[in-house]
């Protein structure tokens, strides 16, 4: 009689431990199940421009440490002012070949890094600008302006942001070779072949 009794109580323990499994691993778009160790199982993402309560200026996004080179990568040679943006323009020549494969990969970083102030075609009526969140109208990357500009003074300018200010630097965001394609992209007239 005992023995049954054990059994028994396996059994129910078996059962109590398949249910609970199956209450707490239960996930859908309405439900995320239990979680017994939510802190070991979701990380908590903070919007890249948010704020976030780890830092004293509560800033997420931030720069490297100034001074900062990661491996295999030649510092940048060039410092941000009008003379150093000439000079580069007139010494760095685009490595990158205009083929298809590297005019669709510089589309697809413009697509991330530049659209949503330039806009689609660069016509500086991005997001950003449309939705009001930036007050300034980006540069028209189409106009004269740019188009006429040597392709060492665009890469520049990706790389450290632009005088005025209103752009940032992506040099810490883009891969060197990235912002190559994305110059030729843009002086491609923002056409993949």
């Amino acid at each position: 009689m005992k023995n049954i009794k054990n059994i028994k109580g396996h059994y129910s323990l078996i059962l109590f431990a398949i249910v609970l499994a199956g209450i707490g691993c239960k996930r859908d778009n309405n439900y995320t199940g239990h979680a017994y160790f939510p802190d070991m199982a979701y990380s908590n993402a903070f919007e890249t421009y948010g704020s976030s309560p780890n830092y004293a200026d509560s800033v997420v996004m931030l720069l490297p440490v100034e001074g900062t080179v990661p491996r295999g990568y030649i510092p940048y040679q060039y410092t941000k002012s009008f003379d150093e943006q000439k000079r580069a323009g007139l010494e760095l020549v685009n490595p990158v070949e205009k083929n298809e494969e590297n005019l669709q990969r510089g589309k697809e970083q413009y697509t991330i890094f530049c659209m949503d102030c330039h806009g689609e075609r660069g016509n500086g009526d991005g997001h950003l600008y449309t939705s009001k969140l930036f007050t300034a109208k980006p540069t028209s990357l189409r106009d004269d302006y740019v188009q006429n500009k040597p392709d060492g003074e665009i890469y520049h300018v990706i790389t450290l942001g632009s005088l005025s200010g209103l752009m940032g630097a992506h040099g810490s965001q883009i891969k060197p070779e990235d912002r190559w394609k994305i110059v030729a992209y843009v002086k491609n007239g923002f056409e993949v072949k």
